[in-house]
């Protein structure tokens, strides 16, 4: 019991101490100030080429996805899933060396060249992603989170980030093993962070340019539009386009959905007029539906 205790307090001081490391100290590994200057950049583009002309500069509830923004980036980690993390990791290894397991690595890739280990935790981790999208949007106890990013109504890049926190919990925990058994011996994860993030702020971005037949590699806000519309067909009634970065998955698997240019489609799910709009409504709102 002490030595959870011990964790637990370990997972608060070490990521409180990296946190106001980051606010305090610029450097070019900055999670903070990274998060900061991408927002900025696809907020100036907004303003000067919005793709909805008549989206108001400061949309509905720009502020709200703004708090969510640094919310789910560090302070979710702050508050509850870093300590927790320590704890569940340090009780996972603990397993496996009762097994005679020291790691689970599979495949090992720290011999290859850096840019063949970003590329393939790219890749691999976004696919994991897409597979875990579209579990969220299958299983009802799971949508009931993941109503939160789907109550957007007006689109711009902070959308991006408005998700409730079990959805770390999830992602996280369901990538964990595959990325795992892939030996991983970087430190530079840094730069595909970076890189999902801006495509993420791309995507849900007011605006837009063409990509060519780069559309079918790479996600976009003319492509992932239609992953927030209200109504879809009866084929995608569990919704359509789940890619993150990448939107081959979509492709291959047959749930890729462009009918038309979506630039003023109405965005939501049925049944949202009753959907909280406060930061606190929605972060119990799914633990609520679950007790019914």
């Amino acid at each position: 019991m002490e030595n959870i205790v011990e964790l637990i307090r370990k997972g608060y001081v070490d990521y409180a101490s990296y946190l106001w490391r980051e606010i305090t100290h610029p450097h070019w590994k900055n999670y903070f100030y990274w998060l900061l200057a991408v927002s900025l950049f696809f907020f100036l583009l907004e303003l000067l080429r919005p793709w909805r002309k008549g989206q108001a500069k400061f949309r509905k509830d720009f502020w709200l996805d703004f708090f969510y923004m640094f919310f789910n980036f560090f302070l979710f980690s702050l508050l509850i899933y870093n300590a927790a993390t320590e704890v569940l990791v340090n009780f996972f290894n603990k397993a496996l060396s009762q097994v005679g397991m020291t790691n689970l690595v599979a495949i090992e890739v720290s011999s290859w060249p850096v840019w063949g280990q970003l590329l393939s935790l790219f890749v691999v981790r976004d696919f994991i992603h897409w597979w875990v999208h579209r579990l969220l949007h299958r299983n009802r106890y799971l949508w009931e989170f993941h109503k939160v990013h789907h109550s957007v109504e007006q689109m711009g890049f902070a959308a991006h980030l408005r998700f409730h926190w079990m959805e770390t919990v999830v992602y996280r925990s369901l990538e964990y093993i595959p990325l795992a058994m892939i030996g991983f011996g970087i430190d530079d994860f840094f730069i595909v962070h970076i890189i999902a993030l801006s495509i993420g702020h791309f995507n849900h971005a007011n605006f837009t340019f063409s990509l060519g037949p780069f559309k079918y590699l790479f996600n976009n806000p003319a492509m992932h539009i239609w992953h927030h519309a209200y109504y879809l067909p009866e084929k995608h009634k569990y919704g359509a386009n789940f890619g993150l970065s990448l939107s081959i998955w979509d492709y291959l698997f047959g749930t890729a959905y462009l009918p038309k240019s979506g630039r003023n489609v109405r965005l939501g799910f049925p049944g949202m007029e009753d959907f909280p709009h406060s930061f606190w409504k929605q972060a119990i709102y799914g633990f609520r539906k679950l007790k019914k």
